[in-house]
């Protein structure tokens, strides 16, 4: 409960309509959350515009209402707030009305098309080895401490963040680290949040179907930098491209990464195998559990971020020799007569070509390579052809087949995927639009010591069709092939 004049103060420029004398006992911006002595906040969205809910969330009790344009019809008890953008005071309220939580705690958020989840999980995990209490916010789960919640979205919406804060700082957490999608940034999710530093990872081609171009996407995650105080950090990867576009007119201290130009910290893959990697990191050696020059460029960042956050070069190189890869990110399970399955989250072009340019890298010799990948339905169909290209260019052979197809009709996503295969390469391509069905044939095309690589869903146990979620996990029905559960 709070006072909204407390609240008020917080605002840019209100046009207040009513008593702002009275407590707020809750918030919401979807009117069918409403309670009585509830603020709602009236936000335009992709799909719907909150404005038109008002009626409703004054029907289930709310006293006061927050608006970019006030209705024809105010009722006198209830105080109408006129504001700019609802969107922006939504994250601001929130903060508010949590006690501004992030400002007690030290808030990392990680932005970029790829390693948003292993770098945020990973920064989580060290620093519990390293003795602090902390709190996650990714696209698997929220944990405020050891206790964790299931993930709805890759970013929450602005009052679940600050409940999450608050939480966390119930809970005793000294820092919290966060994924921080570009949908999110756009959304003004984010509004609100005091940062002590951000990281960029990469940017490749994704989300078009919301950002519509590419320049768009950039803008949108050089948004978040552009957000980050004076006194906070940015760790930014140089080799790609884009990296020092993140920080051009940022406050925060940029602080370089690399594997292959100069830059403040730099690291290089020695060895590789399949279950693990040695590196020189920051001029030491060390021996890690994670395979793969993405998974270098996540702990290369983890390093970097634990430097800037204070901690000790040693005890972080010692924590990160022990630290298991996160679910569903390069997950390998190998069956007993010498077949390794690996599970993997890839689901753009980019990341596809990292994950099979790595499995290349270790083969010894005349190892297959089978890969069975699909694509979402309801987002970016241009992908679809090049996550093909991808796949057929590092596989022996190639099973298309469904991912979360949602509200489209599988057949239709898989027809998308095979413009991208030369006539010349269809021998190596089958579809089959039943995941299960695909990843039980790859399998049984496999031959001892051959590599079966299944993409795109990775740690998620479920798959979406027709709007209807139904349990699937790609590793659970691996095991059950492999017969190992």
């Amino acid at each position: 409960m709070i006072n909204l004049n407390e609240i008020v103060k917080q605002l840019q420029s209100p046009r207040i309509f009513g008593d702002t004398d009275k407590d707020v006992v809750g918030l919401a911006f979807d009117s069918r959350l409403v309670k009585r002595g509830y603020l709602f906040v009236a936000v335009k969205g992709t799909v719907c515009d909150g404005h038109d809910f008002i009626p409703m969330a004054v029907e289930n009790g709310a006293g006061v209402i927050v608006c970019e344009k006030l209705p024809s019809d105010i009722h006198p008890d209830i105080t109408f707030i006129e504001v700019e953008n609802s969107n922006i005071s939504l994250g601001l309220i929130a903060s508010t009305y949590y006690g501004n939580p992030s400002s007690k705690l030290k808030v990392v958020g990680v932005t970029g098309t790829n390693g948003k989840t292993s770098i945020v999980s990973l920064l989580y995990k060290l620093f519990l080895k390293l003795g602090y209490n902390s709190g996650l916010i990714s696209t698997i789960k929220y944990c405020a401490g050891e206790k964790e919640w299931p993930a709805t979205h890759t970013t929450p919406d602005a009052i679940q963040i600050q409940n999450l804060f608050s939480r966390m700082v119930i809970e005793g957490c000294e820092f919290c680290f966060m994924e921080v999608s570009s949908h999110a940034i756009v959304q003004n999710r984010i509004t609100g949040i005091e940062f002590a530093g951000g990281i960029f990872t990469n940017i490749t081609l994704d989300h078009l179907d919301y950002h519509k171009t590419f320049a768009e996407y950039i803008k949108a995650k050089k948004g978040f930098f552009d957000q980050l105080p004076s006194g906070s950090f940015a760790v930014i990867n140089v080799d790609d491209k884009n990296g020092k576009v993140m920080v051009q007119n940022s406050e925060a201290k940029m602080v370089s990464y690399s594997t292959r130009a100069m830059a403040d910290y730099r690291c290089k893959v020695m060895e590789t195998h399949f279950d693990g990697m040695l590196m020189n990191l920051d001029n030491s050696e060390i021996w890690t559990k994670f395979i793969g020059k993405f998974n270098a460029y996540n702990l290369l960042a983890v390093y970097v971020t634990a430097l800037c956050l204070g901690q000790s070069k040693t005890e972080i190189l010692t924590e990160l020799s022990n630290l298991n890869p996160v679910r569903g990110r390069f997950e390998t399970i190998r069956s007993l007569d010498g077949k390794l399955a690996i599970v993997d989250y890839a689901h753009t072009p980019d990341a596809l070509k990292n994950v099979l340019e790595t499995i290349s890298g270790i083969r010894k010799g005349d190892e297959q390579v089978i890969t069975v990948v699909g694509a979402g339905g309801d987002r970016d169909k241009s992908k679809r052809p090049l996550i093909a290209k991808e796949a057929i260019s590092g596989s022996n052979k190639v099973i298309f087949t469904s991912d979360n197809p949602r509200t489209e009709i599988p057949e239709d996503i898989i027809a998308d995927m095979e413009k991208g295969v030369e006539s010349a390469q269809l021998h190596k391509v089958l579809s089959i639009e039943s995941r299960k069905e695909a990843i039980k044939t790859a399998i049984m095309l496999a031959r001892p010591g051959d590599v079966i690589l299944i993409a795109g869903k990775g740690h998620e146990d479920y798959q979406e069709i027709k709007g209807v979620k139904h349990h699937f996990d790609d590793k659970e029905e691996i095991e059950k092939i492999f017969g190992i559960i």
